[in-house]
């Protein structure tokens, strides 16, 4: 049998860890910005999109996903919902638009900003959920476990 090791988490594992966790959260929005502004433009009678577009908004979420770990908490992945995922998700929802509007994302729609900023909320309120259901879900398998490993050493 294999002997196994208790050590701690190192700060290289910690980093990576980190940087996992901005991976995954750039993507997915990116993903639903992208969707966005891919319904956008075929609304307004356009088969096209810029790529151009879709680099800023990439590098967007690389941004905001360190400023979210860094700056604000990591609030999205907070165990209980309270007024800082309500405030940092306006903040970051307003920072999105502030960027389409700048970067000339929805045309200067003022319609399609201001529906960008519910969607932005919408896509933190349920990746709020989603991570909180994960880890509730995770918590019951692990105290399973536990209990089967508690039960096999009394077994013993």
């Amino acid at each position: 049998m294999m002997k196994q090791e208790n050590r701690k988490v190192s700060l290289l594992e910690q980093f990576f860890s980190k940087e996992i966790g901005i991976e995954i959260k750039a993507c997915l929005y990116f993903c639903c910005i992208l969707a966005y502004y891919f319904i956008f433009r075929i609304i307004m009678g356009s088969w096209d999109a810029s790529i151009i577009h879709m680099i800023e908004m990439i590098v967007a979420t690389y941004v905001i996903g360190y400023v979210q770990l860094y700056l604000l908490s990591d609030f999205d992945e907070m165990d209980e919902f309270h007024w800082k995922v309500i405030v940092f998700s306006m903040v970051c929802s307003g920072i999105y638009v502030l960027l389409a509007i700048f970067c000339n994302w929805f045309d200067g729609n003022i319609i399609a900003n201001i529906v960008f900023f519910a969607f932005m909320m919408l896509c933190y309120l349920c990746y709020f959920v989603i991570c909180r259901a994960k880890r509730r879900i995770d918590t019951r398998l692990l105290n399973e476990e536990l209990r089967e490993f508690q039960m096999r050493k009394i077994r013993e």
